[in-house]
């Protein structure tokens, strides 16, 4: 059956690019896929949707070879998502960073591509990336809108006192050096279904989001808009994530370079080896932790411990800020799934109002939703983002706003 407002959303990496199909304005997924390994010698494309499973193996060279793997698995005769690449009226991309530029999504024209370029210094491992798949979709769509969706975005409304560093104020002139926030894509899209689950007015709610996964983040939203969150100029500081260290004590970079270790050493230890990986020396992987640390190995269950104290702290630090807090929200592969981390979490937050139902906690993993207790101030919620969707909806809005 012809759709007829099918939105394409593009996550293009450096070596892989995931894409996915929405019927707009229902929201409804019809399908998507990965191409793994590209450049690397043999790659491979799987697609799924309701018409099955398409897979091929072949050399990826680029990701011009990408693209055209992605357009004849989209229109497969048997397997394919939609009936002709025509139907697909617009493209949303996840681009990582906007700077200060865009506090919201964006139809790309010549200045958006050329602030995608000038941000590249600030994400040289991902605006690149970003920037290739735009590109690519522009040859393979001539004329269908593409939108940016920026990580970045949603906290640009934080204020001076949450974004700017104790450092001299010129290095923030000159390099645009200051707290920018990742993640806000998700945090943008749990905190709107907070909203709906919760039938409140966003103008009147506050609300804590934390996206736990192997990368990790906190955000204090004040009706609707981010005032703080924990990621900063990049990914690293804030939590200790599955190989981030979080934060830590600066002058350890200079302790440890006096003592021979490279700059390029320390940074793929502090990006790469350290975390849940580096504190327990077992694995970056919850599920592991939580075996091992059931089985007495102490490491893992000072990592756990680790990470639940880093988690409170910030929550703590928000709720100060934000004086009113009308719900926490679990998210990420970690926020959703993990019943005995958000344990961890919340057991000693009662005095703060955030008041668990660990029966309701422990059945969440089938059913997510409300987890607090039926008395409790702050609501929990756990909460599966969607970035894809916001990425769609985002899209569908700019492309046919009132003519939708």
């Amino acid at each position: 059956m012809k759709v007829s407002k099918a939105i394409l959303v593009v996550n293009s990496g450096s070596s892989s690019l995931k894409y996915e199909v929405y019927e707009m304005p229902e929201g409804k997924s019809l399908g998507k896929g990965t191409v793994e390994r590209i450049g690397m010698g043999t790659g491979n494309i799987g697609q799924s949707s309701p018409k099955g499973e398409y897979i091929l193996e072949q050399e990826i060279r680029d990701h011009g070879v990408a693209m055209e793997l992605v357009r004849t698995a989209l229109i497969d005769k048997e397997k394919g998502i939609l009936g002709d690449l025509s139907e697909i009226v617009g493209v949303g991309h996840r681009v990582v960073h906007g700077g200060e530029r865009y506090s919201r999504s964006v139809v790309i024209d010549d200045q958006v591509l050329e602030a995608i370029k000038d941000n590249i210094e600030l994400a040289p491992l991902h605006n690149p990336a970003n920037l290739t798949g735009i590109m690519e979709l522009m040859r393979l769509l001539p004329g269908v809108p593409e939108v940016a969706v920026f990580d970045t975005a949603f906290h640009q409304t934080i204020q001076p006192s949450s974004y700017l560093y104790g450092i001299p104020y010129e290095l923030y002139e000159k390099y645009k050096i200051r707290k920018y926030g990742f993640h806000g894509t998700s945090h943008r899209y749990v905190s709107g279904e907070a909203m709906r689950m919760m039938k409140r007015v966003t103008e009147n709610s506050n609300v804590i989001s934390a996206h736990l996964g192997n990368g990790a983040s906190i955000t204090a939203i004040a009706q609707g808009k981010s005032i703080d969150t924990s990621m900063g100029f990049t990914p690293l500081e804030g939590l200790i994530m599955g190989t981030r260290s979080g934060d830590i004590d600066p002058a350890i970079i200079f302790y440890l370079m006096e003592r021979g270790y490279s700059a390029e050493e320390l940074n793929s230890m502090l990006n790469k080896k350290s975390g849940l990986l580096g504190i327990s020396g077992i694995s970056n992987d919850m599920r592991d932790l939580q075996k091992a640390s059931a089985e007495g190995i102490t490491r893992a269950e000072a990592a756990l411990e680790v990470f639940a104290h880093r988690v409170r702290r910030y929550i703590g630090a928000y709720m100060a800020d934000l004086v009113k807090v009308d719900a926490l929200i679990f998210t990420g592969g970690v926020g959703q799934h993990d019943y005995q981390m958000r344990e961890r979490i919340c057991r000693r937050l009662e005095n703060l109002g955030i008041v668990m139902d660990y029966e309701k906690n422990r059945e969440s993993k089938s059913r997510p939703g409300v987890i607090s207790a039926d008395y409790s101030p702050v609501t929990i919620l756990v909460i599966p983002t969607n970035e894809e969707l916001q990425i769609a909806m985002d899209t569908y809005d700019l492309v046919f706003g009132a003519r939708g």
